[in-house]
């Protein structure tokens, strides 16, 4: 990078990175972008992409900057794309506006971009610089980069915890253990999710809802509460789903993943269907693989997940499930709030993992540590063991969890 922009560029692409972030809760499967246009060290653009199949950001930014491109630098989040999608080629935009210059913070790992909209702005005669502030941007869209690099959604699986390591009393009474700053914070992270995903466990001991409650989100942020709720998905081996459960009530759609056959499959959706009627475009229920103790195979949920373009999953469950997550080795990134209390020795774990000796520890690289009022939120990937997760075992029936909002509960899934 020529010394002579190293500190504007930074500050623009700092200043795009922030529009990108207004599509947190909205471009999936799209990743974040933001796009400033400069000219004469001067602002005349921005633009963020709103939502898939909408314009993209370089689009808007054109629009707002209009004659005053020509000649002026872009500064973009993610290289223009090179292709027709949904919407016409970025790349051709900029050349068409006469752009003498464009920044990206890292080049699309898309198989249909993968540099080639770079390399139509070279052909052209634009100055091209890569790599500004690109760990930024990594994180900001770091579910797709991940779909795309791996053919896997990102994984989180978010606990809630005492400081020793309990998630709920004997009897199962939890709420609150973490304050309004940390429960806020998890709001952010589901408006960042393209699924929620959870166990019939779950919902049997607390019929919660799993959507984002957009007047709780710490940041402003754009978000359609009828329109940007992320997916829900209910793991339930044997289609215990309650058909007045509330969260099928809520705006968006929500998918239950299930081990019976497709008569039982057809006959319960239909049931619900009756009564009703306005869900008909809202639920599916699908049918998946079990694992040898009954349970849903994971790896399995993990690869249909992945099919259905999802970036980032937010796993909000009970000890069991989270145990059973973390023993496959399936996990990619931990959430854990813990709050300065103790609960006890005879309180609820917040992860079941039967372990027995030092050797079967799991690992965490921890990447961010945070103060929300009181509590801690720890942000760690999970060192992989294996080489490559596998199917996730067989894990004790008696596990208890409470994951944010929701209770303790002896789980399935």
């Amino acid at each position: 990078m020529n010394d002579s922009h190293f500190a504007s560029d930074q500050q623009h692409m700092a200043e795009a990175l922030a529009l990108a972030r207004l599509g947190l809760a909205s471009t999936d499967p799209n990743p974040r972008v933001g796009c400033v246009i400069v000219r004469d060290g001067r602002v005349v653009g921005t633009g963020y992409h709103r939502r898939a199949g909408e314009a993209h950001a370089e689009v808007h930014a054109l629009r707002e900057a209009g004659e005053l491109s020509r000649g002026a630098t872009a500064y973009v989040t993610l290289e223009p794309c090179s292709h027709h999608g949904r919407t016409p080629p970025c790349a051709d935009a900029l050349i068409a506006a006469g752009i003498a210059r464009v920044v990206v913070a890292m080049a699309d790992p898309c198989d249909q971009v993968a540099g080639a909209g770079l390399q139509r702005l070279r052909e052209h005669g634009i100055a091209v610089t890569e790599g500004v502030l690109q760990e930024q941007a990594e994180a900001l869209s770091q579910g797709f980069f991940h779909r795309m690099r791996t053919g896997k959604p990102w994984l989180r699986l978010k606990l809630a915890q005492s400081l020793d390591g309990r998630s709920a009393m004997a009897n199962g009474e939890s709420r609150w253990i973490t304050g309004p700053e940390a429960r806020a914070n998890a709001q952010l992270w589901r408006a960042r999710s393209t699924a929620i995903l959870t166990g019939i466990g779950t919902v049997l001991a607390d019929n919660c809802r799993l959507t984002v409650r957009p007047e709780q989100l710490p940041e402003p942020l754009p978000f359609d509460p009828q329109r940007d709720q992320p997916l829900r998905v209910v793991l339930d081996s044997r289609l215990r789903l309650p058909q007045d459960a509330a969260l099928l009530q809520q705006p968006g759609h929500t998918v239950v993943l299930t081990g019976v056959n497709k008569t039982a499959r057809q006959q319960w959706l239909e049931t619900l269907l009756r009564q009703h009627p306005e869900l008909a475009e809202k639920v599916r229920v699908l049918g998946m693989p079990t694992a040898p103790d009954g349970r849903l195979d994971l790896v399995a949920v993990r690869d249909w997940l992945a099919d259905e373009a999802i970036n980032e999953v937010l796993i909000e469950a009970g000890a069991t499930l989270a145990g059973a997550w973390l023993a496959g080795e399936l996990v990619d990134e931990l959430l854990v709030y813990t709050a300065p209390v103790l609960l006890g020795s005879q309180a609820r774990p917040s992860v079941m993992l039967p372990l027995q000796h030092m050797a079967e520890k799991l690992t965490l690289d921890v990447h961010q540590r945070s103060l929300l009022g009181q509590d801690e939120l720890l942000q760690a990937r999970v060192r992989k063991k294996k080489g490559g997760p596998g199917a996730a075992p067989g894990m004790a029936p008696e596990g208890v969890a409470e994951s944010g909002d929701i209770t303790a509960h002896k789980e399935t899934y």
